[in-house]
């Protein structure tokens, strides 16, 4: 096996651990806003709480971050990877603003952790998912490089209006 070979091999089982994690991890936080798993709230319970955080409406905020983040069960697959990891760096992009005003760490209620998963889920939207996935097997036509640029362009779009309809939320609560 030639240094090329090797290196090929590593980065893309680097790849495949770094997608079982984050596809994982996005999976069960979807789980829990969407169907009451692990111990989560499901989806009158996530409503709720996005109708506390200032998300209006604030049953459709739930059942799209749920569903965001239960995609991450593709990005862990590696089915569907561009697509699916930067609808999750939306959601963590959306979790890390309302985490925001606690600061950077995540005992403090702070941003990490979102902002680590948003992040790494946006590595793999532009890497795509390697070769031990699904996409490449099927060749999947929505593993072209360009593709996970446009659907993280687009998923932060979709964010930043989110959060923009949020804040005028809150500011009209408090008005």
């Amino acid at each position: 096996m030639s240094h090329s070979d090797s290196r090929s091999v590593a980065l893309d089982a680097g790849l495949l651990t770094l997608r079982v994690a984050v596809g994982t991890t996005l999976f069960a936080h979807g789980a829990q806003k969407l169907l009451g798993w692990f111990g989560g709230p499901g989806i009158e319970g996530t409503a709720a709480g996005m109708e506390h955080m200032g998300f209006e409406p604030a049953k459709t905020s739930a059942v799209a971050a749920g569903v965001s983040e239960a995609a991450g069960g593709l990005v862990a697959l590696g089915a569907g990877t561009r697509v699916a990891a930067a609808a999750g760096a939306a959601a963590m992009l959306a979790a890390s603003d309302v985490h925001r005003p606690s600061g950077f760490f995540a005992q403090e209620g702070g941003f990490e952790f979102p902002a680590v998963l948003g992040l790494a889920s946006a590595a793999l939207a532009l890497t795509g998912p390697g070769r031990y996935s699904v996409d490449a097997v099927i060749k999947h036509p929505l593993s072209r490089d360009g593709v996970g640029v446009a659907a993280l362009i687009a998923s932060a779009a979709g964010a930043a209006g989110v959060l923009t309809r949020r804040k005028k939320a809150l500011a009209s609560k408090t008005a």
